[in-house]
């Protein structure tokens, strides 16, 4: 099985907390009431880049990086990756 396909296959214990929901939709700038879904929908994206780096998960999909704990499937955050040359 290839690497992301794991989390894939896990896509249905993928949650957050309620901070994490706070901080999802703070971060990305969210008007959408389920982050979690919102989430869940950029991972399946065909364009999203899946890898496992420690104890994390990463998906990238255009500008949005979401982190997700490896063990308990947990969002950890979602944030919008800066572009080279952002000053911010």
């Amino acid at each position: 099985m290839e690497n992301k396909e794991v989390l894939l296959t896990k896509l249905d214990k993928i949650h957050t907390t309620e901070r994490g929901i706070d901080r999802i939709k703070k971060n990305l700038n969210l008007g959408c009431e389920d982050a979690v879904a919102y989430c869940k929908e950029k991972i399946l994206d065909k364009n999203c880049k899946i890898y496992q780096q420690g104890k994390n998960w990463y998906c990238e999909t255009g500008l949005i990086k979401i982190t997700i704990n490896a063990s308990s499937y947990t969002i950890i955050t979602a944030h919008v990756m800066k572009c080279f040359g952002d000053k911010k």
